[in-house]
């Protein structure tokens, strides 16, 4: 028999507004428990990139120096705007994906079609879904950054993101949306691509009986293997920008528009100054993107959503 004749059908679901209710739900919850739990990790991350003092040191001399002159509280420094902006932008991007990943399906119109252009449908889904998603992100995200960065600035989300926005307004709470862009588009592409094709790979070398009959052990062990291998992805892929990120939000470099500044600053970091805390970042974010698709599956499956377009090589 042909491949052809051997192939799925093509079916496209149709999705239901409630659908996407439980996606921009299950996104909303993994990302803000993920991130919020990884907030001791982000503060240490954030002062190795942006504070003389740490630049020396690693993640944990770092965090044994932060809790020596600040105390134990200071790893929570910027929890609430942390929480909160990747409740917006978990729940955006999540169900984003799957909106224009359909999306993107239903354009190629066939499965074959569907199939051979699938890296650029999951680098586009990932990237647009991102784009809107960090719309909502990037005034928390200034807020953390300065809650973390300059200690005094504020006591916790409220104040400072009313002190950011009375102090510098809309442009200044967008300082960041350029570099952000910058960070999490790569950051998303990793995460989901990656991902997918984790998933790919492990499935092309089971026989269809083996796959009917994964054990729950099984499909939980390739979920946290993919999502650890897309995590460290993303957080190579973003590293570069989330430095400079952390210095716009801090008021560093010179005066001018956000591409010449961003320019700047990465020719004063050099290579290794872009990667200055690439280590704990990399062991974060494998943290984060692994357990928020372990996350994401359950909440999900609990709502009673269904399953992602798939578009796997068979």
């Amino acid at each position: 028999m042909s491949n052809q004749a051997n192939a799925r059908p093509f079916v496209i679901p149709q999705f239901t507004p409630k659908d996407y209710g439980s996606f921009f739900l299950a996104g909303a919850l993994c990302c803000t428990i993920s991130h919020g739990g990884m907030t001791p990790i982000d503060v240490v991350k954030t002062r190795i990139q942006i504070d003389p003092k740490y630049k020396p040191l690693g993640f944990v001399s770092g965090t044994r120096y932060l809790i020596a002159n600040e105390g134990p509280s200071a790893l929570l420094t910027g929890f609430g705007p942390t929480a909160v902006g990747y409740l917006a932008q978990g729940g955006a991007k999540f169900a984003g994906y799957e909106y224009w990943k359909k999306s993107f399906v239903t354009i190629a119109g066939d499965q074959e079609t569907a199939v051979k252009y699938r890296t650029a449908i999951y680098l586009g889904a990932a990237s647009v879904a991102e784009f809107f998603a960090d719309i909502l992100l990037t005034p928390l995200e200034a807020t953390r950054i300065r809650l973390v960065s300059e200690r005094g600035y504020a006591t916790g989300l409220v104040s400072g993101f009313t002190r950011l926005a009375s102090e510098g307004g809309v442009s200044q709470m967008y300082a960041g949306f350029l570099p952000i862009l910058c960070k999490q588009i790569p950051y998303a592409i990793g995460q989901f691509t990656v991902n997918e094709f984790c998933h790919e790979l492990a499935f092309r070398n089971m026989s269809e009986e083996t796959k009917k009959s994964m054990s729950d052990v099984s499909k939980f062990g390739l979920s946290l293997g993919s999502g650890i291998i897309a995590g460290f992805a993303a957080a190579i892929l973003s590293h570069p920008a989330d430095t400079l990120l952390s210095q716009i939000n801090k008021g560093h470099g010179p005066t001018g528009s956000m591409f010449y500044r961003l320019t700047a600053l990465a020719k004063e970091a050099g290579v290794k100054g872009l990667f200055a805390g690439l280590g704990p970042r990399m062991i974060m974010t494998a943290g984060l993107v692994s357990s928020q698709f372990l996350m994401y599956d359950g909440i999900k499956h609990a709502l009673g959503a269904p399953p992602a377009v798939e578009i796997h090589k068979e």
